[in-house]
């Protein structure tokens, strides 16, 4: 008799694959919800295109060029253009968003093996891709309230992060929490509302779809380097406003761009991510770092994204040399 044994994790659960997937679509509804109101028409246009185009794409991947039975049925597919619609801009011409998809579903995830094989995330690749290859278009973001039913002549201006990296962090008493709390700012569609995001966050805890490690681990990251940083102004600590501004600029950075977004639901992707806990944390601390020093001193405002991918190639490291005992072992 011949004794398979494939690779860990051997745990298993009720859990599907398509419920793991339709769960997190779920728990994206409110953000999607958010972009709607304050973007409009563009938020479903691009949205939908972007789903569309990944499930296409797979299908005909699947079913043409690997000759197998295509899983758009899975919901992976579903997810992962959703992920890409909402780090995309209202107002993109949907043949971009046909090129991320391609990108997205083509290069990242099918050319690996399909869904458990990709080494990065697909929605990120996707999204990453499209920056490096159309900057103009990605950077025009519609301001909220202006594209409401023509995206394609929507009035735009510079994100919340692009501001402070070009005109520093003198006005950022001029900024408003609510507008961020809610979502009234620039950026791509999905990383606007804040509390919709962490109103997601909370349905996958409950649901344990996630844990809390990634996204705890980002966020405290990013928060606590960036109060830091903002300390280190040469001004007297014992001064109560320097430790008001260093708060109010370290809450800023975790509610503008796409933090939140990226920490809560493409950090957290089951296939990119180590496998325990404390890898995990490890993990999140990495892409917490790389965020600051990228949004401090790189050429980008935001660096969630590539963040998130440097850290994906560390995943399989993470998880070699970070494991738990083997069964049995003292």
């Amino acid at each position: 008799m011949e004794l398979t044994v494939s690779p860990a994790p051997h745990i298993h659960g009720k859990r599907t694959v398509s419920q793991c997937m339709y769960n997190v679509v779920l728990a994206l509804l409110p953000a999607f919800a958010v972009s709607l109101y304050f973007f409009g028409i563009g938020a479903l246009i691009v949205t939908l295109s972007s789903i569309l185009s990944c499930v296409i794409i797979e299908y005909l991947i699947q079913k043409y060029l690997l000759k197998e039975k295509p899983t758009i049925g899975d919901g992976s597919a579903i997810l992962t253009g959703f992920l890409l619609g909402l780090n995309l801009p209202s107002n993109l011409p949907i043949w971009i968003v046909v090129v991320g998809a391609i990108a997205a579903i083509g290069i990242a995830k099918m050319s690996f093996g399909g869904l458990g094989n990709n080494l990065f995330n697909p929605a990120l690749v996707g999204r990453v891709f499209l920056l490096i290859s159309f900057p103009t278009y990605m950077t025009q973001w519609p301001l909220p309230g202006t594209s409401r039913w023509n995206y394609t002549d929507a009035e735009t201006g510079a994100t919340l992060l692009s501001k402070l990296k070009e005109e520093g962090y003198q006005w950022i008493d001029q900024v408003s929490m609510t507008d961020l709390w809610i979502g009234n700012q620039g950026g791509s569609l999905g990383e606007v509302g804040a509390i919709a995001l962490l109103l997601g966050f909370a349905f996958l805890l409950y649901r344990r779809i996630i844990s809390w490690h990634i996204p705890v681990s980002v966020l405290a990251t990013v928060f606590l380097f960036s109060f830091a940083l903002n300390l280190g102004g040469g001004e007297s600590l014992q001064d109560s406003h320097i430790w008001q501004s260093a708060f109010d600029f370290a809450l800023i950075q975790l509610l503008s761009g796409g933090l939140l977004l990226g920490a809560i639901y493409m950090a957290t992707d089951y296939v990119t991510s180590p496998m325990t806990s404390k890898g995990m944390v490890i993990y999140g601390i990495g892409i917490g770092i790389l965020t600051v020093v990228i949004r401090q001193w790189g050429g980008y405002p935001e660096g969630v994204s590539f963040a998130i991918l440097i850290m994906n190639a560390f995943t399989p490291l993470i998880n070699n040399y970070i494991k738990p005992k083997r069964f049995g072992r003292k």
